[in-house]
């Protein structure tokens, strides 16, 4: 479809010298200790001078991207947290979100896409230079970014703290972290790194490595829930030939399995790990792709007592070996439990921040310390800090086993093209005396939701935003459990999901007529 673009409106002439990048002193090497406030301490030392840190420190930290979802709410904790989105979800009234009042319709590819727009902004650069006080550097973080992200914080003088892309692509591949995580004893499913040219290749290859004709075939990149293939027989293999012959990929012995969710933070003192969550995962109600990642649980009986420590224990390996590597900050792992043995295996690595990351940051453990994704900030502040890694490990482990939180991101599964006429409030909503999922007041987050009977809903697109197959209409956090022992989604979950849907109206485009496909919204 062809996407109607507008452009860029010129910056008014008086606004172009603040508009100019600013000139900081760059970061030399470090001559002498980084003193902290006007205690002039010169390392942290415990969680109290982290938490303390983090509340007074006016060095601004901005989140790029389509929307605030992946660490909505982190400003509670870090003083000079804030976010810049593509979509308002609030309409203005989120004190800590700026979205740029001049965006226009337009297609993007993906989510770099998106961010570079953003960063290329000229509202949104005036807005880094009025919140970034004098002798200070703007830091930034994002989910995705490429080689032009770089460059163009390089010319703004904007700090990515982030891996370096390169480093991000090479651990990316699937193909990559089977090697490195074999190369420290962390087990991934039976399998074989392999090239084949047929289905008569890979039978030889198979049978030699033992994993049978029951099989799961995975391409170096991508979206798992896009490009993982399940082969039994030659025909299936044809189905998928084009897409698997004459590259390397990853073949494995399928097995009964529970995904589990894991994020973590790579510091100088060790691997810190997160909850363990389960993953919700291609449910028609939610998502029309088959295998695509809808969201999160995490309950009690996610996982029994040896198996989260298992899981916990191969995460922090990894990420031990990922230091190796050149590796910082944050970092999920997908685990897969195998359901008949008990047995814990390595699914892939995501070197980013997730779609996990929403419920990771309200967990007891986070209120009890800090949230995990404040140890990525310590990393790259340039502050020195010692943690005792063991501790905070064997202490949240205990803590997220009594932590009840749940997300999902409703898709529009319908295969229409509409424009949306009316869109639910981004907000607070509760089930009244009647069982209906009524709206009761605005909220800036999830953080205060203290029962099910309460859901908070993250409106994306809004009225005006066209909705077709695949968008991201929004996301509904909840303490509720969504997910069913029988695999699928329980009636509750089923029906504040037909509810949200309820609350929208839109009109069929007709046909010819030009349509924009809105901005990537995935997080994951």
């Amino acid at each position: 479809m062809q996407a109607s673009s507008t452009a860029e409106a010129p910056a008014a002439p008086k606004a172009r010298k603040s508009l100019a990048r600013r000139k900081r002193p760059r970061k030399g090497p470090q001559t002498g200790p980084v003193t902290i406030g006007r205690s002039k301490f010169t390392k942290l030392k415990n969680i109290s001078e982290i938490r303390h840190y983090l509340r007074t420190s006016d060095t601004p930290v901005f989140f790029v991207g389509a929307t605030a979802f992946n660490l909505l709410g982190l400003d509670r904790w870090v003083r000079g947290f804030s976010y810049i989105t593509y979509y308002d979800s609030w309409d203005g009234t989120h004190p800590r979100v700026f979205s740029p009042t001049g965006r226009a319709q337009r297609e993007f590819e993906s989510g770099e896409d998106i961010n570079n727009w953003l960063l290329r902004n000229h509202e949104v650069r005036a807005h880094i230079e009025r919140r970034t006080p004098a002798g200070k550097r703007p830091q930034v973080v994002m989910v995705f970014f490429d080689e032009e992200t770089a460059r163009i914080c390089e010319e703004l003088d904007y700090e990515l703290i982030l891996p370096s892309h390169d480093l991000r692509e090479r651990l990316d591949s699937k193909i990559v972290t089977t090697q490195i995580a074999d190369s420290v004893g962390v087990p991934s499913v039976p399998n074989v790194l392999t090239t084949v040219e047929g289905w008569d290749e890979l039978v030889k290859v198979t049978e030699k490595a033992g994993l049978g004709q029951d099989l799961v075939i995975q391409t170096a990149y991508g979206d798992s829930g896009k490009t993982t293939y399940f082969v039994t027989s030659e025909a299936e293999f044809a189905a998928i030939a084009d897409e698997v012959t004459g590259v390397e990929i990853k073949v494995m012995k399928r097995i009964n399995n529970r995904p589990i969710a894991i994020e973590a933070v790579l510091t100088r003192n060790g691997t810190v790990v997160g909850p363990c969550m389960t993953e919700i995962t291609g449910h028609a109600d939610l998502t029309p792709y088959r295998g695509g990642w809808a969201g999160n649980e995490m309950f009690p009986t996610v996982l029994d007592d040896e198996s989260r420590h298992a899981a916990v224990q191969l995460v922090r390996k990894l990420g031990d070996r990922l230091a190796k590597e050149g590796y910082r900050g944050f970092f999920e792992v997908d685990v897969l439990l195998d359901t008949d043995t008990g047995d814990v295996y390595l699914g892939e690595l995501n070197p980013r921040i997730s779609g996990a990351s929403a419920i990771t940051n309200v967990t007891a453990g986070a209120y009890a310390d800090v949230p995990l994704f404040a140890f990525h900030l310590l990393e790259y502040s340039g502050i020195d800090f010692d943690i005792d890694v063991d501790e905070i490990n064997s202490r949240w482990e205990e803590l997220a086993s009594e932590d009840e939180w749940s997300h999902m991101v409703i898709k529009q599964t319908v295969d229409t093209v509409e424009r949306i006429d009316v869109a639910p409030r981004t907000g607070r909503y509760v089930l009244d005396h009647y069982g209906n999922l009524v709206y009761t007041h605005g909220d800036l987050d999830w953080h205060l939701l203290s029962g099910e009977h309460e859901a908070f809903f993250l409106r994306i697109y809004n009225s005006g935003d066209y909705r077709w197959k695949g968008a991201d209409l929004g996301i509904l956090v909840t303490k509720a459990h969504l997910e069913a022992s029988h695999g699928g989604l329980t009636l509750h979950a089923k029906y504040l999901v037909d509810a949200i849907r309820g609350m929208y109206s839109a009109t069929p485009i007709e046909s010819g007529e030009p349509a924009p496909k809105p901005a990537p919204t995935k997080g994951k």
